[in-house]
């Protein structure tokens, strides 16, 4: 299986436990792991065989626009549960760190999905 990787893609959402956290958007950094058999894409150098990762950043960058979360484990469920909906990879595993604890480098919190 071949694995496509975005690696500490930076974002800024709203999400913390208490309203005064939540109140304006943190740094973020989200990687993801997805498993998907890019051997067409690689046989034809067509996009459209394989996982377009740009697609995937746009869409990450924007998807904290209107919402807001508690917890980071929540978050980490949507998003990989999204790109499996919309990317369709075989499989997906997603980290996201933050930087709430100043003594500590970051917090992580990591998930995987896969198709049944």
């Amino acid at each position: 299986m071949s694995r496509i990787n975005i690696v500490d893609l930076e974002v800024f959402y709203h999400i913390g436990v208490t309203e005064e956290e939540r109140a304006k958007p943190q740094r973020l950094l989200i990687t993801v792991e997805m498993d998907f058999d890019f051997s067409n894409a690689a046989l034809s150098d067509r996009l459209e065989k394989t996982i377009n990762y740009f697609e995937i950043c746009q869409e990450l960058l924007k998807y904290g626009n209107g919402r807001n979360w508690k917890l980071l484990e929540r978050l980490a469920v949507n998003i990989a549960d999204f790109i499996m909906s919309r990317f369709k990879p075989d499989a997906v595993n997603v980290e996201i760190k933050k930087f709430p604890i100043p003594q500590a480098r970051y917090v992580s919190v990591a998930v995987a999905r896969g198709r049944m």
